[in-house]
C-alpha cells in the first residue's frame, strides 16, 4: 500500500503568516495606500494556476480546493484550473444541504466528462451553524449529518444510470437518474468525529479523513470506523488533513514555524479561540484541545506541531522537521493504515516546493510511493527553480 499525496489550493487568500488572511474580509485586514491587503497573496486565476501547476509537477495526486464564505466556489474554481493541468485531479470539497443531490451528481457526471476523470468528492456536513445559515441551512449539528446520510444514498442511487426513487426526512427523489453516469464514479472523502458522523462515513465513504492528531488518537478514529464500515460490509480506507514544514534540518524547520507566529500577539490569538470555541464540530473542539490556546508546548507530539491551531479553524497541525524526519512521520501514520495525506503550507506555492523537492524522494526511496511519477522532474521534465531564501 503506497501513499496518496495531496496539496491544497489557497482559494481565500495565501500569504506568509498565520493571520487571517481572506481576500474578502471586507476590509478587516490592514491595507497598502495601493489597496491591497499588506501581506496577503490573492487567490486569482494566475496564482492558483502557479499553484495547480507545481502540484502536478512535483508528482502530487490532487489537490483539495476548500469551500466557505471566505473561499472562492471550489466547481468553478477547479473546472478552470483543469484546463491547465494534464494530469492533475481536484479534491472538490461542497455541502451537501445548500444543493439537490440529483443536480450534484449530475455536475460530477459532467465534471467527469470534462476533465477526463480528474473529479474526486469531498463532502463537508458543517460544523458552525453561523456558517450554514449563510447559505439558508438551519438545520442542526445531527440532523445535518442524518441529511448528508440521505444526500450520499441519492447521488450513489442516481449513478446507477437507472431511475431512482428515495424516500426520507429530508428528501424525496422521483425517478432520478444521470442519462451519462460519471465514468469513473468519483472517490467520496468524509470527515467528522462525532457520533453522529462516525455511521454515514461507515455507509457512503470511500476515504475518511480526519485532521492531524497524534498517532494514537488517528488509530483510535480509525478503529472505530473501521469496526463500524465491518457492520456494514464496507471497507473504508483512511486519510489525514496537516500541514508541512519541511526543510534541509530541523533547526531551519522550527525556525520556520517559529517565524509564522511572530505576528500573533496574545489579543489575536484569543479573538480567534474564542470564535473557533463557538464551533458545534466535535473535530474541531479536538483541535483546539490540542492545544489549549497556549504558546507552550506546541509540539504535541514528535514532528506535530499545532501552532496553526492557535488561529486557523480546521487542520491546526504540521508536520515540522527536516525531510527525512517528515518522511518518518508520514510512515507512522501509513503504518497506521492512513493512505490519503492531504496537506498544505504557508505560502503555499514555495512549501509545494519544499516537500516535493525534500519528502517526496525520500518517500521514493523508502517504497512508499507510486514511483515513476512521484518527485520532481517526473517523465523526465527539467526541474523549475524557485527562491528558498526567506
Amino acid at each position: 500500500m503506497t501513499v496518496h499525496l495531496h496539496w491544497f489550493l489557497p482559494t481565500g487568500g495565501d500569504g506568509r503568516s498565520l493571520v487571517d488572511r481572506h481576500a474578502f474580509s471586507g476590509g478587516a485586514l490592514p491595507r497598502t495606500p495601493g489597496g491591497a491587503i499588506a501581506g496577503v497573496r490573492t487567490p486569482d486565476l494566475g496564482y492558483l494556476i502557479q499553484i495547480a501547476k507545481a502540484a502536478e509537477h512535483l508528482g502530487f495526486e490532487a489537490v483539495l480546493t476548500p469551500t466557505g464564505t471566505w473561499c472562492e466556489d471550489a466547481w468553478l474554481t477547479t473546472v478552470a484550473l483543469a484546463q491547465h493541468t494534464q494530469r492533475l485531479k481536484f479534491l472538490v470539497a461542497f455541502r451537501p444541504g445548500v444543493i439537490s443531490p440529483t443536480l450534484a451528481a449530475q455536475m460530477a457526471s459532467t465534471y467527469q466528462r470534462l476533465t477526463q476523470g480528474r473529479l474526486l468528492l469531498n463532502v463537508v456536513t458543517g460544523g458552525d451553524s453561523a456558517e450554514q445559515r449563510r447559505f439558508g441551512d438551519h438545520l442542526d449539528h445531527d440532523r445535518r449529518y442524518a441529511r448528508t446520510d440521505e444526500f450520499l444514498s441519492v447521488v450513489r442511487g442516481v449513478w446507477s444510470g437507472e431511475p431512482f426513487d428515495f424516500a426520507g426526512e429530508h428528501y424525496r427523489i422521483d425517478g432520478g437518474f444521470t442519462a451519462l453516469p460519471p465514468d469513473p464514479l468519483p472517490e467520496i472523502f468524509f470527515g467528522g468525529s462525532s457520533p453522529a458522523a462516525g455511521p454515514v462515513a461507515a455507509r457512503h465513504t470511500d476515504v475518511y479523513l480526519t485532521w492531524g492528531e497524534p498517532p494514537e488518537q488517528v488509530k483510535e478514529k480509525i478503529d472505530w470506523i473501521r469496526s463500524l464500515a465491518e457492520r456494514e460490509g464496507r471497507t473504508v480506507r483512511f486519510g489525514i488533513r496537516l500541514h508541512t514544514i519541511s526543510r534541509d534540518s530541523a533547526r531551519e524547520a522550527w525556525a520556520s514555524a517559529d517565524r509564522l507566529l511572530d505576528d500573533l500577539d496574545a489579543d489575536t490569538v484569543a479573538a480567534a479561540q474564542a470564535a473557533l470555541g463557538r464551533s458545534e464540530s466535535v473535530g474541531q473542539q479536538r483541535m483546539l484541545a490540542l492545544h489549549g490556546g497556549r504558546r507552550e508546548g506546541l509540539e504535541i507530539a514528535p514532528n506535530l506541531w499545532a501552532g496553526v491551531g492557535l488561529v486557523r479553524g480546521g487542520a491546526g497541525t504540521a508536520l515540522v522537521g527536516s525531510h527525512a524526519e517528515v518522511a518518518d512521520r508520514i510512515e507512522e501514520y501509513h503504518a497506521l493504515g492512513v493512505e490519503h495525506f492531504v496537506l498544505s503550507g504557508y505560502p503555499h506555492l514555495e512549501e509545494a516546493y519544499w516537500f516535493g523537492e525534500g519528502v517526496i524522494p525520500e518517500l521514493a526511496a523508502r517504497g512508499l510511493t507510486a514511483g515513476a511519477d512521484a518527485g520532481t522532474g517526473a517523465r523526465g521534465a527539467a526541474p523549475l527553480l524557485v527562491a528558498r531564501g526567506r
